[in-house]
Formats: structure tokens, sequence, C-alpha cells
């Protein structure tokens, strides 16, 4: 197993990664890392948001600069005010304590005249913004001479806001740097020309396939008609209680209009946008760092740079135009090792543009049915029933009304108790859903046809070719939506069982009281001998062939 020990990084700084909890490098820091430690190699780093870059360039420039020399040695350039902070903040936690090492950020939105008090004090390395990085320069308030190393993190996010003259204009005013560091998610033809013409032979390492998603995102869509879409959000948020994301809309008008909405109806969220000012922002984004709020509703621009932990979905209210832009969205997911949803709401005018993000992420988004009215309340009624169960009721002076309660329920049933509970939290849910209607696309000749090959019979059992040259069997098993399942949990609650991957089901029918599952013919085997004969909730699972009824054990 390799280990930070084993890549070259000194004693002290090793101290600091264990006291951190950090035991083995993340693939990019494995790569990186000795090769940045030489100092003298011009590097381009390719690999995901999330996958632990700051650290991959973080540790060398700790133990390459001359820290008995309190002037600017290393220069780290990124697109916006959050990811600078938050760069500067990871290299403070990163640092040997032991070390005298000062580590500046600069950036727009705040006062000027202090960062200049800041890097007059001297200063080891600087974190910069490029607008405010350029402000500095013209000052003659920083001076780059002595840069040596210059690291340009989510190059292309920069290129994507404009900065391009602005990333040029710096490295033109570092003429002594020994090399050059570039971090991206994806090589668009403007960082490639920028290599060309400032790196001399760069050592270039790529994580993953070119553009491809995290592995644990799981990408999701529901098809609906363009009227409907709003209507398909709050479904969403309302089937994930535990929702903690970012909802991507493409114009601040569309971010107020759907923010407005939502808070009317009493979802805790915000917005962020291009006209609010660093104040605004930063109480929003502090806000939603704390979850004082549950959603961000956010423009492209506007989401730039944050890196905010924890965040289980990102929902794309519309598609973007850009196929390379989705990879930045869903990347705000499914970080350090965590998993998370991207999910799109899709009309059928967009279809195309969701094969395009398949044929770019090269993997498959899945097509999720729109919960109904009565899936939304069953899915809230567990999620409460199990927030009550496991509410911590050890430090509160509960005993001394206990007398009181008995006395006031003396004549009422238990059942009839739980009722009121019920009652009393879901009854705007109930009365809201009491009608609702389906929102799922239903024109399947237009949605599922370029999705799911024929089926077709092949000694008398229906199977469905797949693209990927395997066919499809189709499974029963005596559970739904009676035991308390909903798709998406009864999908993870097989996987988990069977411990297969979600990639090789197909179509999942479910109904109260049994489901039929679609699923690779080769992997039929494994889940029927995985699942058939176990326990659920005290009744005995059976699953079989759904054609001929054999179990296959």
């Amino acid at each position: 197993m390799i280990t930070f020990d084993s890549l070259g990084i000194e004693e002290g700084l090793l101290q600091s990664v264990k006291v951190l909890g950090f035991t083995q490098p993340t693939p990019i820091q494995e790569k990186a890392i000795p090769v940045l430690l030489q100092g003298t190699k011009d590097f381009i780093g390719l690999a995901q948001t999330g996958t632990g870059k700051t650290a991959a360039f973080g540790l060398p420039l700790l133990q390459l600069i001359n820290k008995g020399d309190r002037f600017p040695q290393a220069l780290i350039i990124c697109p916006t005010r959050e990811l600078c902070l938050q760069i500067a903040n990871d290299l403070d936690t990163f640092k040997n304590k032991k070390d005298n090492v000062s580590i500046t950020a600069v950036y727009g939105g705040t006062s000027i005249t202090q960062q200049i008090r800041d890097l007059k004090r001297g200063t080891h390395i600087v974190v910069a913004t490029p607008g405010r990085l350029i402000d500095l320069i013209e000052r003659k308030a920083i001076n780059l001479g002595q840069i040596h190393y210059v690291v340009l993190d989510e190059a292309d996010e920069m290129l994507n806001m404009g900065f391009k003259d602005d990333i040029e204009f710096i490295l033109q005013n570092t003429p002594n740097r020994q090399s050059i560091w570039l971090f991206s998610a994806t090589m668009p033809s403007e960082i490639r020309q920028v290599s060309k013409r400032y790196m001399d032979k760069p050592f270039e390492i790529t994580i993953g396939k070119m553009n491809a998603g995290a592995a644990n995102i799981d990408h999701q869509y529901y098809a609906t008609q363009h009227h409907n879409r709003y209507e398909v959000l709050k479904r969403i948020i309302d089937f994930n209680p535990g929702i903690y994301g970012i909802v991507f809309a493409r114009t601040k008008a569309d971010t107020q209009e759907i923010a407005e909405r939502l808070t009317r109806e009493g979802y805790d969220i915000d917005a962020i946008h291009g006209d609010l000012t660093q104040q605004q922002r930063d109480k929003v984004m502090g806000l939603f760092r704390d979850k004082s709020i549950q959603l961000l509703i956010a423009t492209d621009v506007a989401a730039r740079g944050i890196d905010v932990t924890g965040i289980t979905h990102v929902i794309n209210y519309e598609l973007p135009d850009d196929t390379e832009v989705y990879t930045h969205r869903s990347g705000r997911t499914g970080r350090a090792g965590n998993s998370g949803v991207s999910v799109s709401i899709v009309t059928p005018k967009e279809i195309y543009r969701l094969r395009q993000i398949e044929r770019l992420l090269n993997t498959r988004v899945h097509k999720m049915d729109i919960p109904s009215g009565k899936d939304v309340c069953r899915k809230q009624f567990f999620h409460f029933i199990d927030k009550m169960l496991q509410a911590d009721i050890s430090h509160g002076e509960y005993e001394a009304y206990l007398p009181v309660l008995k006395e006031k329920f003396s004549s009422v049933e238990k059942e009839e108790i739980l009722q009121r509970v019920a009652a009393l939290e879901f009854d705007r849910f109930l009365k809201y859903y009491e009608n609702a209607a389906d929102l799922n696309l239903r024109d399947e000749a237009r949605t599922d046809r370029r999705e799911r090959a024929p089926l077709k019979t092949v000694h008398g059992k229906r199977i469905a070719a797949t693209n990927g040259g395997g066919s499809y069997q189709r499974l029963f098993v005596n559970l739904g939506t009676k035991d308390g399942f909903y798709k998406a949990s009864f999908l993870q609650f097989i996987l988990d069982m069977s411990d297969l991957r979600k990639e090789v089901l197909g179509r999942i029918d479910m109904k109260e009281m049994n489901s039929w599952i679609e699923i690779e013919a080769g992997a039929a085997k494994k889940m029927i001998k995985s699942i058939d004969g176990k326990n659920f909730r005290g009744r005995k699972i059976r699953m079989n062939d759904a054609n001929t009824g054999d179990r296959r054990k």
C-alpha cells in the first residue's frame, strides 16, 4: 500500500498529515507529489474536483519554499474568493506547526489596503484571484520577481470565466519561475495553448478518464413537460427529506424566481447570482455552510469555486448548453469519498443533450420515475418516524412531565396517539399531494425508444439486447411498495444484498405487493442466490425468473 511516507514528504509535514487523519494518498496525490517535489518540472494534472488536488500541490510547495526568506516564493492562482480562502486555510492546516510559514490570500470584494499590509509584513505563499492580483501588481504592492512556483488551480474554470488574458499577464510578470503546475478537470483548447506558450515539456497525468464524472456520483434524470419543471423540482426536494444541495438554473432571473416561490412555500433556501454584493454572497454562503439553509439556488458563474463538504444532491433545473459545464456542476457532490446524486429535469427537446452528456461522461444517466404524491408522503412519513425513534431524550427534563402525559392520554389508544402525531406532522403534505398529478412523461415512443432495445424472445424467455452487447433477464420478487419501498430505496436494497453494480440493472417495475427487475443475464443467477430465501421484516423473500419460475440456485 502506498503511503505518504513513501512519496518523499518530510517528517514535519507527515506529522500534520497524520493528525488530519490522512493515511493513504489519493491517486492524484500519489502521482503528482513525487514529480512536484523535484521543483523544476512543469506539470499538468487532469482530475475531477474533490480528488485531493490541494494537498497534491500544497504539500510539495510547503516543503520546497525557503522558510528563512520571507518574500513570495510560490503563487497559487484560482478563480474565486471562496476557493482562494479554502486553499489558504488548507495550506495553513497542512503546514508543519514548528515552521514559521506565512500564507496570504488576496481576493476581491474586501479591503485591498489590509491585504497590502499583510503582504508588506512578509509572506512565503500567495493565494490569489486573478483580478485582485493584477490590481496589486499595477499598484506595485507585490513583487513576483522571486516567485519560483506558479500553480494554476481550476484552470478550466478560470478560462470559462474569461481570465485567459489575466493569466497570461500574470505569467509574464513571473520571469524567474522554475516551474508551472496546472490543475484542471478538463483540457479545453485554450488551456492547451497556454501550456504550449509558457510550459516546457510538462509532465502530464490524467486521473480517471478525461471528462469522466466521479465514480461515486449517481447520475439520474426525470423526464417531464416544460410546464411541469417547477413541480418536479418540488417533488424531488420533498422526496429527499435530508437533502443538502445546489439547484442550478441558467439565469439570475430564474434563480430569483425559483428561490422566491420555494421560500413562499416554506422551504429553507436562498439564492446566489451575479447581482449580489460580496457581503450578501458571504452571508448566504455562511448560512449554507452551516446548513441553516437546505438548498442553494445558483447560476453557474455565481457557483464557481464553491467547495462545500457533504452536499448530497446537485439538481439541474435545466441542462447547461455546454456539456462540460455539467461535469463542473455534478462535481460539487460526491467529494472526499462520499457518495452523491446529480439529478437533471429533462424535457423531450433536451433528450439529445442528455445523450451528449452520457458520451462525455462515458457513463449512463439513469431514468427515474417522478415520485407520485403517495410516494412523497410515504417517504416523508418514514423519515419522520426514523427521526422520532432516533431522538435523544437523555438530556431533557421529560420525566417530570410523564405523569401529566400519562393522565392526558389515559383514555386514548396508542394507535390513535400515533395517528395524531402523524396528522400534525403531515397535514400539509397530505393535503398538497392528495390529488397530485402524474408528472412523468408517458410518451414512451419518444423518450424510451433510444434508451432500451426492443424485447425479443429467446428460448421462450423475453430478453432485451443492451448497448453493451449483453441481454436482460426478467426477475420476479415478492417485495413492493407495501413493504415501505420506493424505487430508489428498493434499488439500493437489492444492490446491497447482491453486491452487484447498478449498471447491470435495466427497468424496475414496482407494484404494491411485487416487483419485476430487468437484469443482465450473466448477473441474474448471483442476484437470485443472494436474495431468494432471505428474510425481510419477518417475511421470507421469494425471487425467481419471471417467465419460468426457475430459482436457478
